[in-house]
């Protein structure tokens, strides 16, 4: 299904009512739009949809828009710069650079600018901000661990801290670091992660669940697009890549995302042929993705580098999208007005046996417990019978049910524990698969440098013989010369034999005529 457009004729202050759960409407504006674009970032306060540079046609972005949900209006604000002697740091930059693939991030009554790229950007990354009071955008100074510039990585607000990760440094070259920046102290430091963590990329999203892990999803590096999920504890700094459930997700980049609760929101993004028309939901404590609802291929909503934010109108959430690209930019805005979820006790990462184990120790614990507990409620009651009336048969009861319980726990961690060792049984195969495999390549790379070395020799070989074609080459020529030569002595001969033939007749001839006179 579609984007529908709300009727132009509808009161602006009234467009909320034609809004209908899980389904996106086309917004009408009055008064003039910003242009269209993509790639720049965005930002929901007090109903109002801040949105800062981006790119368009090749040509980075450096205006501010503000579009306001009640009056269903755009406006340019206007920034000030802040005196020299309060920034001296801000050097030849103007009030606010053009910058597309930055990140958005809203701190008290600003709003902070942080990574992207630009063309006056320096060696390391940049943090602006813009006072959303007094309109003075400025630069941040900041210290300690000061990452280099790059753009198209994830923003993430935990707490007082934000984590950027992964993105695209000024050389093209792709990264999965992970970044800190201390908003107390505007400092930043790198954070040293265990496990595997996930493919250098930019242009995915990211997103922090129960203030503890930070999920990472999508984006591309410079052939392959992801569809992947990955998850770091913040806590104990490890990655992991969960088991999915639910419908498949296709890979995209240059989508957005937005969480509400425990649902995160993906919209939108692409693999440079085609956008993904579905909006996507994963409920991050089960772990499950859903598909909202599907807009037309060609729609804005399934664009590239589009911007979704979240927003509080009335009481109730909606999603705001804007911008992207699709074929053309975009500078549309659409609301959806996502259904009410259940929301559960965040439960990620736990594995089965883990879960088991932890039921079968709880069950155990409350089986010693509820002994000693009743146990003593029979001897009170054997005591005070008129003020207690639990007898000893409902005691034995509630204990067998409990230990029939922890029977029955014992049975599944039991189950789960076979399946382990099933698995490792899989993974020694697959192990002893893999040595047998090894060894084969180092047979064939065994193989392969005999190939060459005897290359080389046919080489050397070749050249010899070149270098005997050259010589022959040589002395065919002298014989060339030689011949040649043969044959002028040849006709000198011929021409001197001929010259003595001449001569002698001559003499006899005058001999002859001699005598006559005589």
């Amino acid at each position: 299904m579609g984007t529908e457009e709300v009727k132009k004729a509808l009161d602006v202050s009234d467009w909320k009512s034609g809004v209908a759960y899980d389904q996106w409407i086309a917004l009408p504006v009055s008064g003039q739009r910003p242009p269209a674009r993509y790639k720049h970032a965005a930002a929901m306060v007090d109903e109002k949809l801040y949105v800062v540079g981006g790119s368009r046609n090749g040509r980075y972005l450096s205006d501010v828009q503000v579009f306001d949900l009640k009056s269903l209006a755009w406006s340019n604000l206007k920034l000030k710069q802040p005196n020299a002697d309060e920034f001296e740091d801000r050097g030849s930059l103007g009030i606010l650079p053009a910058t597309s693939g930055h990140n958005l991030i809203k701190w008290g009554n600003r709003l902070l600018l942080i990574g992207g790229h630009s063309k006056k950007a320096s060696d390391k990354i940049t943090v602006l901000f813009i006072d959303l009071e007094t309109h003075l955008c400025g630069v941040l100074e900041t210290s300690g661990k000061v990452p280099g510039a790059f753009g198209g990585n994830s923003a993430t607000l935990v707490g007082s801290r934000v984590i950027v990760f992964g993105g695209e440094d000024k050389s093209r070259r792709l990264l999965n670091d992970v970044h800190v920046l201390d908003l107390e102290t505007m400092t930043w430091d790198l954070l040293e992660a265990t496990q595997t963590p996930p493919a250098p990329r930019f242009d995915h999203t990211a997103a922090v669940h129960a203030e503890r892990y930070l999920l990472v999803f999508g984006g591309c590096s410079h052939s392959i697009f992801f569809n992947d999920l990955h998850v770091l504890d913040l806590q104990t700094m490890e990655w992991s890549q969960p088991q999915i459930q639910g419908d498949l997700v296709t890979a995209r980049a240059g989508h957005a995302g937005i969480n509400i609760d425990e649902n995160w929101y993906i919209v939108g993004g692409g693999d440079n042929k085609s956008g993904c028309p579905e909006t996507l939901v994963l409920n991050m404590s089960k772990l499950v993705w859903s598909a909202l609802t599907t807009v037309k291929p060609r729609d804005p909503l399934a664009s590239e580098g589009l911007s979704v934010c979240s927003a509080l109108i009335d009481g109730e959430k909606y999603l705001v999208a804007f911008g992207g690209y699709n074929g053309k930019y975009s500078n549309e805005v659409f609301v959806m007005k996502p259904k009410p979820r259940d929301s559960s006790r965040p439960k990620i990462f736990q594995s089965p046996a883990a879960a088991a184990a932890a039921a079968s120790v709880t069950a155990a614990y409350a089986l010693t417990k509820a002994e000693k507990l009743n146990f003593t409620k029979a001897e009170d009651s054997n005591s005070k019978e008129a003020e207690n009336s639990f007898s000893e048969q409902d005691v034995t009861n509630e204990i067998k049910a409990i230990r029939e319980e922890k029977d029955v726990l014992e049975l599944s961690l039991a189950e789960v524990t076979a399946e382990n060792t099933r698995l490792r049984g899989q993974i020694g195969e697959k192990k002893g698969t893999h040595s047998e495999l090894s060894k084969e390549l180092v047979s064939v790379q065994g193989q392969l440098i005999a190939e060459r070395s005897r290359c080389f020799k046919l080489e050397a070989q070749i050249t010899e013989l070149q270098k005997v074609l050259e010589s022959v080459q040589s002395i065919e020529n002298e014989v060339q010369v030689l011949r040649r030569q043969k044959s002028a002595f040849e006709q000198d001969m011929e021409l001197a034999s001929a010259v003595q033939s001449q001569g002698s007749g001559g003499v006899w001839r005058w001999i002859a005529g001699g005598t006559g006179n005589a």
